[in-house]
C-alpha cells in the first residue's frame, strides 16, 4: 500500500503532561506557533502550563491568573490580558521568560475580545469595535495604535481568528456565528478585509483565511486564500469553496483561482477552523472543525489530497513552517503534526492524480523527490525537438538536479550555436547561476570555459558570490592563473589536502601550513619542498624547517634538517632554525646544541654570546663550550661552564676582560670556599688592580661569604683601605657589633676621623667599652668621637674624668654648654670626686645657668654634702624670675635646714612642691611638714604625718574642712586602724565648729558610705535634735529617719513625732520597703495621703476588714477604688462591684468582666455593666451585657436591649451562645443579626429541622447545607436532606463527602434518590455522573449499563475503570475501556473474562484500535481457541495491523493453518516469505497443483530450492513438473533438464534447455534423445536449440548415427545464416570506404561544430557578476 502524501503523528497529548481535560478549549489553550502551547487552568487553584513542544516531558508551570496568555512564535516571550475589579478595559503585560524581565505593561481602556501575536514585534488586538496594533519592542510607540473599525458582518460573532501579511499592508479578521434558522447546525462564518493603504474594507463570508507571496510577473505579490461554506438563499444547498486571490488594485491583479471543498455526507454540517499555507511547498491545508484535512495546491488552487486526521473536534491549528506542515490541537488534547511525505508527495499526484504538470511543479517548488522519470523525458523531448533553451532551463530546474549531470553537458556542447543565438549550454549555465549554484562538475566546465578566455574576473567574482562548488580540478584552474590563494580556498573546501599543501608552501604561508597539516592529517614531501625552498628563498626555507619540526613527530629528522643548510654554509639560516626548534630544552638534543653553540662560537662569538645569555639551552656539552668560550675570549662564558676549581682560578684573573657586574654575578654561583679562594687569588695577583672587585664581592656575598671570613682575608692582606670601604658598605645592614668596632678602627687608622666620628654618632651596636677603651687608646687630637662615646653610652664621669686629666678643659665647658647641658649635674658630680677647684665648678655651673636640670645638680651635690654650695646660684636663678619648683624646693630645703623663718617661705612660696619640701621638713619638723602639706593638700602624706604624731584634731580639723569625700573614704576604712580616734575627734570637735553646711553635708555622706550607721545616727542627733543651725534641716532630717529605720527601728515613731520637717511620701514609701507598715500608714495618714494609707492596709498588712472600715470612714471614691481592685483580686467579685458602683469607677470593667466571667456572676455584672455604658461607649461593654442577659436566660431584657441601640457584636455573643449550648439566647441573637447560617445551625440543635431548612436556603452556604443534611439524615428526615443535598452535590469538592456520609450509615438507596435528583440539575457536574455510576456499580450493578451508555460522555471514566475492576463488572468495564479509548485494556477484559465481556462484533471494533502488538496476538490466540469458526472473519478486520508472518508463524504452531486459508489467500498480495511458504504447503497438500502454479508464479518470495525438492518427490507428475519450473525459474537448468527427462516431458526440457543459454546442456540433452533413438525429439531439439548448438557437433552426432535427414532442416536454416552474415559485411566494408572519402571533406566543418563553444566571443547570456557585469558591454537578456 503506497504511502499517504501527508503524514500525520501525535506530537504530545496535553493530558499527558498534567493538563485537565476541561481546560482543553479554544478559551483556555493558546497556540501561536509549533513551538510553545499556552494552558490556563482554572479553578481554586489557578495556574497557567507552558508546554515546549520540543520538551514536552518538562511542562512550566506558574501560578498565573490571567484571562488569556499567548507565547511569542519565535521567542520566549509571553502575553499576558487580565480584567481588574474595578477597573474599565484589560491589563495587558508583556513578559520575557528567558530573562524573567517585564518588557511592557499597560491599562487598556477597551476589552480585548481577540488577540493575537501577527509577527515576532507586534500584537493585533481585536476589541468589540476596532482593531488595534501593538509594538511591543518599539521604544517609541508605548501604546497600541488603531488600526481599523470592525465590520458590520462581525457583529454578534466570535473572533477565532486574525491575521496580517508579511508586509503588514493587508489584515484579515474572522468570526463566526450560529446557522440560519433553516439549518442552525451549520454555522456561519464573517471575514473582514482591510487593506492599509487604502484604508478601505471589504466584508466576506468566509471561515479561515491566510496570507503568503508569490512570484507573479516576476515581482513579489500578496495573495490571500480563504475558505468558505455557506448556506444557498433560501435554504438550499451548501456551497464550499476554496479561493486564492492576489491583493492589490482593482485591474492590477493576475491570479484568481478558486475551487470546491467537497464534504462527505456525514460531514455535511462540518466547516473550516484553519487555513495554513506552506511557503515551502506552495500548500493550502484546511483543517475543519470535525477533524478533516483539504490539501489544495497554492498556485492553481487544483485539489491535492484529503483525509481526516482526526476523530475527535480540532479547535486550533498553527503553522510549522521549518516542516512546511501545520500543528492542530483536538478536543482530546492530541497535539497532531502534519507534515508534507516528499518520498509520497509527487508519486502520489502523478500516479493517484494523473495530473503530471502539476506534479512537476510541486517537484520544482518543493525540490521534491519522485519527479525523475517525467523530468527526463520532457528534457528527451525537448532535446530531440531541437527546443535546446527550453532544455536548458528545464534541465537547470529540474528537482534535486536530476538533470545536472555530465551527460546533459555533453549533450549541450554537441549541440551547434546558431547565429544571433545564446549557446544552450551558455543558457543552462545561466539559468543555475542565477536561481543558485553550480556543483562542481558545472563549476570545472564553466570555469574551463572563462579560463580560456581570459575572463577569470568573472570566475573569481561567482567564487566570492558563492555561485561556484569547490573540486581539486577547480583549484587547479586558479593555480594555472597563478591565483594561490583562491586555489588554496578551493582545495581546502574540497579536501585536497596535498594540493593545499603545495599551495600554501608556495606563497610561504608556513604558519598556517602547520596549523593545516596538524588538522587535516596531511604529510607532504617536506625534503623536496625544504631544498627546493633554500635555493629559491632561504627565510622559506627556514620558516618551512621549524613547521615541520613542530609537527609531532617530526617527518624529517631535526639533526638532518639542520646539516642541510649547514652543508650550504648556511650558518645565519641554520641557526634560525635551531634556535626555534631547541626552545623546548629537551635532554634528547643535547648534540644539536652543541653543534649550535659550536658553530656559531667559531664563526660569530658575539651571537654565541646571545644565546647563552637568553638561558633556553641546557643540556649541551659544557666543558666543549667551556674550552670554546675561552678561546673566543668569552671569559665570563668560559667561568659559567668551567665546574673545577683550576680552571676557574685560571680564568678569573682576567678582569680586564669581563664585565665587573658580571663577575659579582658569577660569584654568586660560587660556593663560599671557593669564592673566598678566588678572591684571595684577585688579591695576590694584582691587588692594586682587584682590590675594588674584591671589595664589591664581598659586598653583594657578606651573607654567604660572612663577614668574618671577609674581614679576615682583608686583615690578612693588611687591607685597611679594604676593610674600610668593605665595612662602609656593610655597616647600614649589620648590626655585628664587631663589624662596627672594626670599622671605627679601620677609619681611625686610615685617618677618617669625621666618619669615625660619624659612627660613633650614629651607630647603635659598636661596643661602646672597647670602643671607648680604643679612642683613650688612639689619642686622637679630636675628642668628639670619645664625647659621642661617652656621652650615648652614660660614661660622662670617664669622660669627664679623661678629659680633666689631660687639661681638655675646654672640651670639658663645650660639652656641658653644647653638647648635653643636660649631663652637666653628672660633670660637676665627678669634678667635685676629682677635687677640682670650686670656682671652676661655679663658673661650670653659671655658665650654663637654665639649662641646668636643677633637680639633678641638687641630688648630685646634696649627695656630696654640699647643697649650700649651690646658694649662690638658686638665688640669682630666682632673682631672675625663675619659677622652676626644683630651684624653689632647693632654696626651701636650705632654709629649713639653716631655720631661716621656715613658716614663712612655706605659707607665702606659691612654687615650691609641698610634697618634697614636706618630706624634708618631716624628719626635722612636724609641724612644718603639715603647714606644708595642707598647702599642697597632700592629703594622704598628712593623714600620715598626723597619725604618726598623734595630731588626731588637726587631722580631723583639716578633712572636715577639706570636704572632699574621696579623703573621708579613706579615714572611714575598716583598714584605718585610727578611724575611732577620728571619729571622735570630728563628732565632739570639728563639725559642731564648722559653720559651713556643705562641710556638714560631705561628712555625713561619707558616714553613710561607709555604713556608719550608729555613729552616723549619733553625729545627726547632735546635729538635729540639739538646737543647732541644722536642726530644721529638711535633709537632716528625712536621713536621720532613714537612717533609724534601716539601723535602728525602735526610734522611728519617735522621730515620725517628733520631727515635722520630713519628705512624708518619700520616706513613707522607705518605711514600707523596710516593713515597717504601721509606720507607713501613720505617716501617709499625718500627711493626708489617705489612698497610699489603704494601699498599705491592702497591699501590706492584707487586712480586707480594716481597709472596708478605713473607706467607710474617709468615704472617698479613690478610696473605694482601691479597695474595689482589692476585692477583685481575691475574687470576691460582688464586693467588689459594690465598691466600684460606689467609687462609680469604670476604669477596670474589662477585669470585672473577667472576673464575673469566671465566677458566673452574671446578674451583678449586668448592674455594673449598666452603670459602666453611661460613661463608656465600648462595643466590648454592650457584648458582655448581651452575654449576662443571655447567661441569665433572662429573654425578656435581652430581647429590649439588643432591639435597641447599642454597639454590642452580636454574631459574636451568638457564637459563644452557639458553642456554650445557650441555643434559645443563639437563636433570639442570629435572628436579629439576622446570620442565618448559624440560626439554621442553632436550629438544628434544637431540633427544630423545617426552620432550619428554611434559614440554610436564606444562608445558601454549602457549610450551612451540609450541617443540616447531615442533621436530617441522622434524624431520618431524609426528605429535607434530600434537599438540602441537592444544594450540596453541585459542588464538586463537596460530593465525595456527603456520598462517604450516606454510605457509612448505610443509606444507600437515599444516596442513589438523592444523585438520580442531581443528574437533572442544571448545574450537575461530571462528579454526580461518576459517583453515581459508582453506586450502580456497587448497590444495583444491573443500572450500570444502562448509565454509562446514557451519559458516557459526562463520566470520570477511569474513576469507573478503577470501581468496575474491584467489583469485577467485566461488560461494564470493557465498555469504559472502549469509551476512554483503551482498546488494548479492553480487548485484554474481553479475552481475560470471554464469557461476560465477549462480544464478537464490539471486538473487531476495539481489534482495529489497539496499539500494542501484543494485545492483537493475544486477541487472535484467544479467537484460536475459543472462537475458531470467527477467526478468518478477526483477521480480515486486523489485516493491516497485524504482522502475517507471526500469524502464520502462530496458527503453524497451532498446527490450524487450513483454518485461516482464506485470511492467507486475501494477504499473499504482500508477496511475504511466511504466508506464501503457507499458501503453497496448504496447496500442496489440498493437491491444487494449478492454484500452486499460479501462486508460485505470482508470489516469489519464499525458499523455491526447498518447495522444489518437496515438488520433486512427489507422486503426481504435475507437481515434479512444477518443480522443474522452480529449478529452471532459479537457473538450476540441469536440474529441470534432468526432471524433465526423467518424466519423459521432452518438450518442457528443450524448452529448458534453450532458455538456459548453455550450449552443454543443449549439446547433452541431443545426444540424449540419440541414446534414447528419439528421432523427431532430435530434429525438434535442433529446431529448438537453434542458437546453442554448434553445426560441427549437430553433422558429427548426426552423420555418427545415422540421422542426416533429421540434421538437414538444420544445415539449410545454418548455410542460410552464415550467407547472410557475409552479405552483411561487404556492404558495411562498401560503405566505410565512402564514408572515409565524405570525411575528409567535412572535417573542417565537423571540427567547428564538435568545439562551437569554444570559438564563442561574447558571454552575454551569462549572469554577470555583482555590480560589474557591465564592463564587457552589452544588454543582459530578458529571461535574465
Amino acid at each position: 500500500m503506497a504511502a499517504p502524501p501527508i503524514g500525520l503523528k501525535e506530537v504530545l497529548n496535553l493530558l499527558d503532561t498534567g493538563v485537565q481535560q476541561s481546560a482543553i478549549t479554544f478559551t483556555n489553550v493558546t497556540m501561536e506557533s509549533d513551538k510553545h502551547i499556552c494552558v490556563r487552568e482554572t479553578g481554586d487553584q489557578s495556574q497557567l502550563v507552558i508546554i515546549d513542544t520540543a520538551n514536552p516531558g518538562a511542562p512550566e508551570k506558574r501560578p498565573i491568573k490571567a484571562d488569556s496568555a499567548i507565547m511569542n512564535p519565535v521567542s520566549k516571550v509571553i502575553a499576558l490580558k487580565a480584567s481588574v475589579p474595578g477597573v474599565e478595559g484589560d491589563n495587558l503585560q508583556i513578559f520575557n521568560l528567558a530573562t524573567k524581565a517585564k518588557l511592557k505593561s499597560m491599562q487598556f481602556p477597551q476589552a480585548v475580545v481577540f488577540w493575537k501575536w501577527i509577527s515576532a514585534s507586534k500584537l493585533g488586538l481585536v476589541t468589540a469595535t476596532s482593531v488595534y496594533h501593538w509594538d511591543v519592542e518599539s521604544a517609541t510607540a508605548g501604546e497600541p495604535v488603531k488600526l481599523f473599525d470592525r465590520a458590520a458582518n462581525l457583529e454578534q460573532t466570535q473572533i477565532i481568528s486574525y491575521r496580517a501579511d508579511p508586509s503588514e499592508k493587508w489584515c484579515v479578521l474572522v468570526g463566526i456565528a450560529p446557522g440560519a434558522p433553516e439549518r442552525p447546525q451549520l454555522v456561519k462564518g464573517y471575514m473582514q478585509l482591510y487593506s492599509v493603504d487604502q484604508s478601505r474594507s471589504q466584508a466576506l463570508e468566509a471561515h479561515a483565511a491566510a496570507f503568503t507571496t508569490l512570484t507573479l510577473g516576476g515581482k513579489a505579490a500578496p495573495v490571500i486564500s480563504f475558505a468558505q461554506k455557506t448556506l444557498a438563499p433560501g435554504g438550499g444547498a451548501v456551497v464550499s469553496k476554496l479561493h486564492v486571490i492576489e491583493l492589490g488594485l482593482p485591474g492590477q491583479t493576475s491570479l484568481k483561482k478558486s475551487a470546491e471543498l467537497f464534504f462527505p455526507p456525514e460531514f455535511a454540517d462540518d466547516f473550516p477552523v484553519s487555513m495554513q499555507i506552506s511557503d515551502k511547498y506552495g500548500l493550502v491545508y484546511v483543517i475543519t472543525k470535525l477533524g478533516l484535512l483539504f490539501v489544495y495546491d497554492l498556485e492553481t488552487a487544483t485539489a491535492v489530497y484529503r483525509t481526516r486526521i482526526s476523530a475527535d473536534p480540532i479547535f486550533l491549528a498553527a503553522p510549522a513552517p521549518e516542516k512546511g506542515g501545520f500543528t492542530a490541537i483536538n478536543r482530546r488534547g492530541q497535539v497532531l503534526l502534519g507534515t508534507v511525505n516528499e518520498d509520497a508527495l509527487v508519486p502520489f499526484v502523478s500516479q493517484q492524480l494523473q495530473n503530471l504538470d502539476l506534479a512537476m511543479a510541486i517537484a520544482k517548488r518543493g525540490n521534491l523527490p519522485g519527479a525523475e522519470g517525467l523530468v527526463v523525458q520532457q528534457f528527451q523531448r525537448l532535446y530531440a525537438g531541437g527546443q535546446y533553451k527550453e532544455a536548458a532551463e528545464l534541465a537547470a530546474d529540474s528537482p534535486q538536479g536530476a538533470l545536472r549531470t555530465k551527460e546533459t553537458i555533453e549533450s549541450f556542447k554537441r549541440v551547434p550555436a546558431q547565429p544571433g543565438q545564446t549557446s544552450p549550454l551558455l543558457v543552462y549555465f545561466g539559468t543555475i547561476l542565477t536561481k543558485s549554484r553550480l556543483n562542481p562538475l558545472e563549476s570545472v566546465e564553466l570555469g574551463s570555459l572563462v579560463m580560456s578566455q581570459n575572463k577569470k574576473q568573472l570566475l573569481d567574482n561567482w567564487w566570492k558570490e558563492g555561485k561556484l562548488s569547490a573540486s581539486e580540478e577547480l583549484g587547479d584552474l586558479f593555480k594555472g592563473a597563478a591565483d594561490w590563494d583562491t586555489a588554496q580556498a578551493i582545495y581546502q573546501q574540497s579536501g585536497a589536502s596535498g594540493k593545499v599543501v603545495e599551495a600554501l608552501a608556495a606563497k610561504g604561508d608556513f604558519e598556517q601550513l602547520a596549523q593545516y597539516t596538524r588538522s587535516s592529517g596531511a604529510s607532504p614531501d617536506y625534503l623536496f619542498l625544504l631544498q627546493r625552498l633554500m635555493i629559491d628563498n632561504p627565510d622559506a626555507a627556514v620558516n618551512l624547517a621549524k613547521m615541520v619540526a613542530k609537527q609531532p613527530g617530526p617527518p624529517l629528522d631535526l639533526n638532518s634538517m639542520a646539516d642541510l643548510f649547514l652543508q650550504r654554509n648556511m650558518v645565519r639560516e641554520a641557526t634560525a632554525f635551531l634556535l626555534e626548534v631547541l626552545q623546548d630544552d629537551a635532554p634528547a638534543n643535547g648534540m644539536l646544541q652543541t653543534k649550535l653553540l659550536e658553530i656559531n662560537l667559531i664563526t660569530n662569538p658575539q651571537v654565541a654570546d646571545a644565546i647563552l645569555a637568553a638561558g633556553t639551552l641546557t643540556h649541551y656539552d659544557r666543558p666543549r663550550v667551556a674550552q670554546l668560550c675561552e678561546k673566543a675570549g668569552l671569559y665570563m662564558r668560559a667561568l659559567q661552564h668551567y665546574t673545577d676549581l683550576p680552571d676557574i682560578k685560571r680564568v678569573v684573573v682576567n678582569t680586564h676582560a669581563i664585565e665587573p657586574q658580571a663577575l659579582v654575578e658569577y660569584f654568586g654561583t660560587l660556593s663560599a670556599e671557593w669564592a673566598l679562594d678566588c678572591l684571595k687569588v684577585l688579591l695576590e695577583t694584582n691587588m692594586q688592580q682587584n682590590l675594588q672587585i674584591v671589595v664589591t664581592i664581598a659586598k653583594e656575598y657578606t651573607e654567604q661569604l660572612t663577614a668574618e671570613k671577609i674581614i679576615e682575608l682583608l686583615e690578612g692582606h693588611k687591607s685597611y683601605h679594604g676593610l674600610y670601604f668593605y665595612l662602609g658598605a656593610h655597616l647600614a645592614f649589620s648590626e655585628n657589633p664587631e663589624v662596627h668596632y672594626k670599622y671605627i678602627e679601620a677609619a681611625a687608622k686610615t685617618g677618617q676621623l669625621k666618619e669615625v666620628e660619624r659612627v660613633t654618632r650614629e651607630s647603635n651596636f659598636y661596643p661602646a667599652d672597647r670602643v671607648k677603651t680604643f679612642l683613650m687608646e688612639a689619642n686622637l687630637p679630636d675628642a668628639r668621637p670619645l664625647i659621642n662615646v661617652c656621652d650615648r653610652f652614660d660614661m660622662v664621669p670617664d669622660l669627664t674624668l679623661y678629659l680633666y686629666q689631660k687639661n681638655m678643659y675646654r672640651y670639658i665647658e663645650g660639652y656641658v654648654q653644647k653638647v648635653n647641658p643636660q649631663k652637666a649635674p653628672q660633670v660637676v658630680g665627678a669634678l667635685l670626686d676629682a677635687e677640682a677647684e670650686d670656682s671652676f665648678v661655679n663658673n661650670l655651673i653659671l655658665s650654663v645657668r637654665s639649662l641646668i636640670p636643677v633637680e639633678s645638680l641638687v641630688e648630685e651635690v646634696e649627695r656630696r654634702n654640699k647643697l649650700k654650695m649651690l646658694n649662690p646660684f638658686l638665688e640669682q636663678l630666682v632673682s631672675e624670675g625663675s619659677k622652676d619648683p626644683q630651684v624653689h624646693n632647693a632654696l626651701g630645703k636650705i632654709i629649713i635646714d639653716t631655720n631661716n623663718n621656715p613658716e614663712h617661705f612655706l605659707t607665702t612660696n606659691p612654687y615650691y612642691e609641698s610634697l618634697i619640701v614636706g618630706k624634708f621638713a618631716e624628719k626635722r619638723d612636724p609641724s612644718l611638714a603639715c603647714v606644708a602639706y595642707k598647702r599642697g593638700q597632700c592629703d594622704e602624706a598628712l593623714v600620715e604625718c598626723t597619725n604618726k604624731n598623734a595630731m588626731y584634731k588637726l587631722q580631723a580639723r583639716y578633712i572636715v574642712e577639706r570636704s572632699d569625700s574621696d579623703l573621708w573614704l579613706s579615714v572611714l576604712g575598716d583598714d584605718n586602724k585610727f578611724r575611732r580616734q577620728l571619729i571622735d575627734q570630728v563628732v565632739s570637735t570639728a563639725l559642731p565648729e564648722c559653720k559651713n553646711p556643705e562641710s556638714v553635708s560631705v561628712a555625713v555622706k561619707a558616714f553613710m558610705q561607709a555604713d556608719l550607721q550608729a555613729e552616723l545616727i549619733e553625729l545627726l542627733e547632735k546635729i538635729v535634735l540639739n538646737n543647732s543651725s541644722f536642726s530644721n534641716n529638711h535633709n537632716l532630717q528625712n536621713l536621720l529617719i532613714i537612717t533609724a529605720i534601716k539601723a535602728d527601728k525602735t526610734r522611728v515613731k519617735d522621730y515620725i513625732h517628733r520631727l515635722d520637717n520630713f519628705d512624708g511620701p518619700a520616706v513613707g514609701e522607705i518605711a514600707v520597703g523596710y516593713e515597717l507598715f504601721e509606720e507607713a500608714f501613720e505617716i501617709y495618714r499625718k500627711f493626708g495621703l489617705k489612698q497610699q494609707a489603704i494601699k498599705v492596709v491592702l497591699d501590706h498588712m492584707e487586712d480586707l476588714d480594716r481597709a472596708h472600715e478605713f473607706a467607710t470612714k474617709v468615704d472617698e471614691p479613690t478610696v473605694w477604688s482601691e479597695l474595689a481592685n482589692a476585692y477583685l483580686e481575691h475574687a470576691q467579685v460582688s464586693d467588689a462591684i459594690a465598691a466600684y458602683l460606689r467609687a462609680a469607677d469604670t476604669s477596670k470593667y474589662s477585669e470585672v468582666i473577667a472576673k464575673a466571667g469566671e465566677s458566673g456572676q452574671y446578674e451583678d455584672l449586668a448592674k455594673y455593666l449598666l452603670m459602666v455604658r453611661k460613661k463608656v461607649k465600648d462595643p466590648k461593654v454592650d457584648t458582655e451585657l448581651v452575654y449576662a442577659y443571655s447567661r441569665t436566660k433572662d429573654m425578656g431584657p435581652l430581647e429590649e436591649f439588643i432591639g435597641s441601640s447599642h454597639l454590642a457584636n452580636l454574631q459574636s455573643v451568638g457564637d459563644r451562645c452557639f458553642e456554650e449550648g445557650l441555643f434559645d439566647a443563639a437563636k433570639v441573637i442570629y435572628t436579629r443579626i439576622p446570620n442565618y447560617g448559624r440560626l439554621s445551625s442553632t436550629l438544628v440543635r434544637l431540633h427544630q429541622f423545617q426552620p432550619a431548612v428554611e434559614a440554610a436556603r436564606k444562608a445558601n452556604s454549602p457549610r450551612t447545607w451540609k450541617e443540616v443534611a447531615y442533621a436530617c439524615v441522622e434524624e431520618g428526615e431524609f426528605k429535607l436532606a434530600q434537599l438540602c443535598g441537592l444544594h450540596i452535590i453541585i459542588n464538586a469538592d463537596d460530593l465525595m463527602e456527603v456520598s462517604e456520609f450516606y454510605q457509612a450509615r448505610g443509606h444507600y438507596e437515599e444516596l442513589i434518590g438523592l444523585l438520580e435528583s442531581g443528574i437533572g440539575l442544571e448545574r450537575a457536574h461530571m462528579g454526580i455522573f461518576t459517583e453515581l455510576g459508582v453506586l450502580y456499580a456497587k448497590y444495583r450493578p444491573a443500572k450500570l449499563m444502562e448509565h454509562l451508555k446514557l451519559f458516557s460522555t459526562r463520566l470520570n471514566v477511569p474513576q469507573l475503570i478503577r470501581v468496575c475492576e474491584e467489583l469485577e463488572l467485566w461488560r461494564e468495564l470493557t465498555f469504559l475501556y472502549i469509551a476512554y479509548d483503551e482498546y488494548d485494556n479492553a480487548l485484554g477484559v474481553m479475552v481475560t473474562h470471554s464469557p461476560l465481556a465477549w462480544e464478537h462484533v464490539q471486538f473487531k471494533d476495539v481489534a482495529v484500535k489497539v496499539k500494542a502488538a501484543d494485545t492483537l496476538y493475544k486477541g487472535i490466540s484467544f479467537y484460536l481457541e475459543e472462537h475458531p469458526d470467527l477467526l478468518n472473519d478477526l483477521l480480515k478486520v486486523v489485516e493491516a495491523r497485524v504482522d502475517h508472518t507471526r500469524v502464520v508463524d502462530i496458527m503453524r504452531r497451532a498446527g490450524q493453518l487450513p483454518l485461516v486459508k482464506d485470511y492467507l489467500a486475501s494477504v499473499q498480495k504482500n508477496n511475504l516469505l511466511a504466508v506464501n511458504e503457507a499458501v503453497n504447503e496448504l496447496l500442496v497438500e489440498e493437491e491444487d497443483y494449478a492454484a500452486l502454479r499460479d501462486s508460485i508464479t505470482t508470489y516469489d518470495n519464499f525458499d523455491q530450492l526447498a518447495l522444489a525438492g518437496r515438488l520433486e518427490k512427489h507422486e503426481l507428475m504435475e507437481f515434479r513438473r512444477l518443480a522443474a519450473f522452480i529449478y529452471k525459474r532459479n537457473l538450476k537448468w540441469r536440474k529441470a533438464v534432468g526432471l524433465a527427462k526423467s518424466d519423459k516431458l521432452y518438450k518442457d526440457a528443450m524448452e529448458t534447455a534453450a532458455q538456459s543459454g548453455d550450449r552443454d546442456i543443449a549439446e547433452d540433452l541431443l545426444r540424449f534423445f540419440v541414446d534414447e533413438q528419439q528421432r523427431e525429439c532430435f530434429a525438434a531439439c535442433l529446431y529448438t536449440c537453434y542458437d546453442l548448438i554448434k553445426p560441427d557437433v549437430a553433422m558429427e552426432v548426426a552423420w555418427t548415427n545415422g540421422l542426416m535427414d533429421s540434421l538437414m532442416p538444420f544445415l539449410i536454416q545454418t548455410l542460410r545464416d552464415y550467407t547472410s552474415k557475409v552479405d552483411t559485411l561487404m556492404n558495411e566494408r562498401r560503405e566505410a570506404q565512402e564514408a572515409q572519402k565524405s570525411e575528409e571533406e567535412k572535417a573542417k566543418e565537423q571540427e567547428q561544430t564538435a568545439n562551437a563553444y569554444l570559438h564563442l566571443t561574447s558571454y552575454l547570456a551569462l549572469p554577470a557578476p555583482g555590480g560589474d557585469g557591465g564592463q564587457y558591454g552589452g544588454a543582459m537578456p530578458a529571461q535574465f
